[in-house]
């Protein structure tokens, strides 16, 4: 059956969403098994599609780590609304840098390149952070204005930060604590001079605000 002039577009794009959702799950599993340097011709060869294709719709491969990661952003953007409700705005801002290193460690390789990406304002990932240090700066400022975190910090500063400490843990497999505990180190060291103990760690149920947690 031919197909009418009229209906050529809609077909040309219903067929380009399909290559496009193909070549997302396709980058999704890659990135998964291989990290965030898999090879961009795997990917477009596992999707049935040409390599051009790939590259029409994700010109680089941080445009395809960015659409693929949409949806874990999305996820953080909204705990960190929620979390502004939150009594302690240590709690909340630490419980939030936590979310954001066990995203960046999902994928071997992203931490690195989203240290990478915040030098570079053209990057799809750095366009991509953008909303997230939005979020993480009224979280920031609610833990200053509460005195847990000195004023000058910036949370430009808290997402490298966290990056760095997402990176490091990808290279020790082996100790499962470490993420924590240089997060604990890093927030000790970010804390107003003089200031109490209060917000120094997340508070857990039913331990004392004040106790922290044991470094190694």
């Amino acid at each position: 059956m031919a197909v009418s002039p009229q209906e050529r577009p809609r077909l040309k794009r219903a067929d380009a969403r399909r290559n496009y959702d193909r070549l997302l799950a396709q980058a999704r599993t890659a990135f998964a098994e291989h990290g965030t340097d898999a090879s961009l011709e795997d990917i477009a060869r596992h999707a049935n599609v040409g390599i051009g294709t790939l590259y029409r719709h994700f010109p680089n491969r941080h445009s395809l780590m960015s659409a693929v990661f949409e949806e874990a952003v999305s996820d953080l953007l909204d705990h960190s609304h929620a979390l502004l409700k939150d009594p302690q705005p240590c709690s909340a801002l630490v419980t939030w840098l936590r979310a954001i290193i066990t995203h960046a460690g999902e994928y071997r390789g992203l931490s690195r390149a989203l240290m990478s990406a915040s030098h570079d304002d053209s990057s799809a990932l750095s366009r991509c952070s953008r909303p997230m240090r939005e979020a993480g700066t009224a979280l920031l400022v609610r833990a200053q204005q509460a005195g847990a975190v000195r004023h000058g910090v910036s949370i430009g500063d808290l997402m490298q930060l966290t990056n760095a400490i997402a990176l490091a843990a990808e290279e020790t497999p082996d100790e499962p604590e470490l993420a924590d505990r240089l997060l604990m180190l890093t927030l000790r060291g970010l804390k107003p001079e003089g200031s109490a103990p209060e917000g120094s760690a997340p508070e857990e149920p039913g331990q004392d605000p004040a106790a922290g947690s044991t470094a190694a």
